[in-house]
């Protein structure tokens, strides 16, 4: 039965978070427009955009609450999901991931006649000619389409991205040189940098990745290329990278949840989470017959297990161990657990890591305090193509 069909009913009525099935995928929606808010405003300080990583909650919904409180528009790691989001009126969108392969660049090419703001970053020179073509091809969607690009930089992960000076050059020289692209910037994502959680080691790592920045970017001025976004940063990295000044605009998304990963890191120096725990899994024990262990019903199906262990927000003492058991089970460890817990009892967790975990859920079921006030679908859920 689907979430609409179990749950709408629900939908203010006072107390209706205690009674929705579950697992279920819990937005709580002061805390959300309180995170999108503080790093707002964080941005505006430092005169510098925002353009939030909508891969975190791949939500119409929740890219329009960010659009209104000041964003430029939203980045998406997929162009699956630049498709929901311009279907759903977002303006603004960055591609974040290279686009490659034969059938996603045409359709790239008909996004970009559809959205003329549209960004998209590329990392090799045949790609680039590829979009290229694309966008030039009279008979297909994208005719008479261009396309802003942005030279993606690799950060030392090897994952994506130029890797030296010299390849920034030369792709842009051959951006320079197409009939449909126009070279906008560069894009830098430290990725490996963002989950260090002591803050000066972090600042130390990302100081000495932003001064090879700099280098990338001198190369493509001297070269004759202007660098007019220098777009990149994430939650990890965002107050230090907006201190050092050299980013444009700020790609940070997990704000506005914050899952277990980033409440683990000092994000700013302060020893105090900046933003609030937003995001939720609500549960329920359905069995307690052990003293120290009582199991609940959210296994590997309704939490990620890439960021380590859930930790209980609330219906648990604040000392109990989670581990998972298995697909659809975990289990709440802790002394006197089974007899201070019954079947039926909520559990409310702290997810490990917010992308992930969102992607399980076809719906947030959005909550102001105790009560259930909407339901938003995961639009871009499996978008992953």
């Amino acid at each position: 039965m689907s979430d609409l069909v179990l749950h709408a009913p629900l939908i203010g009525t006072p107390r209706s978070r205690a009674r929705l099935n579950t697992p279920v995928l819990i937005v709580d929606i002061e805390a959300l427009d309180r995170n999108i808010a503080a790093m707002q405003a964080r941005a505006n300080a430092a005169g510098k955009a925002l353009r939030p990583h909508a891969k975190t909650h791949k939500s119409v919904d929740i890219a329009r609450r960010q659009i209104a409180a000041g964003a430029v528009g939203q980045c998406c790691a997929k162009l699956g999901e630049a498709e929901v989001l311009h279907d759903g009126g977002i303006a603004g969108l960055l591609i974040t991931s290279p686009v490659a392969a034969p059938g996603a660049i045409v359709r790239l090419a008909a996004l970009a006649a559809r959205a003329p703001d549209l960004m998209a970053v590329v990392d090799h020179p045949d790609v680039a000619d590829r979009i290229d073509a694309a966008l030039g091809d009279t008979e297909a969607d994208g005719a008479g389409a261009r396309l802003s690009v942005l030279i993606d930089i690799d950060p030392g992960i090897r994952r994506t991205g130029v890797a030296s000076p010299e390849a920034a050059v030369a792709l842009a020289d051959r951006v320079a040189s197409s009939a449909n692209l126009i070279l906008c910037g560069v894009q830098f994502y430290c990725g490996m940098q963002q989950h260090i959680e002591d803050y000066a080691a972090r600042r130390d790592a990302i100081a000495e990745r932003t001064s090879y920045l700099q280098t990338v970017i001198a190369a493509l001025e001297a070269a004759g290329h202007r660098v007019d976004i220098v777009s990149g940063s994430g939650t990890g990295t965002h107050s230090i990278d907006l201190d050092l000044g050299v980013f444009t605009e700020v790609q940070a998304g997990s704000y506005v949840f914050m899952d277990r990963q980033y409440l683990d890191c000092d994000l700013d120096g302060t020893a105090t989470p900046p933003f609030s725990t937003a995001l939720f899994v609500d549960a329920r024990v359905v069995s307690a017959n052990h003293h120290g262990l009582v199991t609940i019903d959210a296994g590997f199906k309704s939490l990620s297990t890439d960021g380590g262990s859930a930790t209980v927000a609330c219906g648990a003492p604040a000392d109990t161990r989670f581990a998972f058991m298995g697909d659809e089970h975990a289990a709440l460890i802790g002394a006197g657990i089974g007899a201070a817990l019954a079947p039926g009892d909520p559990i409310s967790l702290t997810v490990p890591h917010c992308d992930p975990t969102v992607n399980l859920y076809d719906h947030y079921h959005v909550v102001s305090g105790d009560a259930l006030v909407a339901i938003w679908p995961v639009s871009a859920r499996g978008r992953a193509r």
